[in-house]
């Protein structure tokens, strides 16, 4: 059986800061060791919702 787990906050930054790196999804998903579904899933889900709550920080 598979196991789950949520992405932290701070993953997702770190995802986020990649993108703006200019890395691509498949690169992002190697960097951080999840799968690249799990990265299209983030940037569909959370469009601009956590650069921007950092950007307002």
């Amino acid at each position: 059986m598979k196991h789950y787990k949520q992405l932290t906050s701070e993953l997702r930054y770190q995802i986020y800061g990649l993108k703006q790196a200019g890395l691509k999804r498949a690169e992002i998903a190697e960097e951080i060791g999840v799968n690249k579904s799990t990265i299209t899933r983030e940037f569909k889900r959370n469009q601009g919702r956590y650069m921007s709550t950092k950007l307002s920080h």
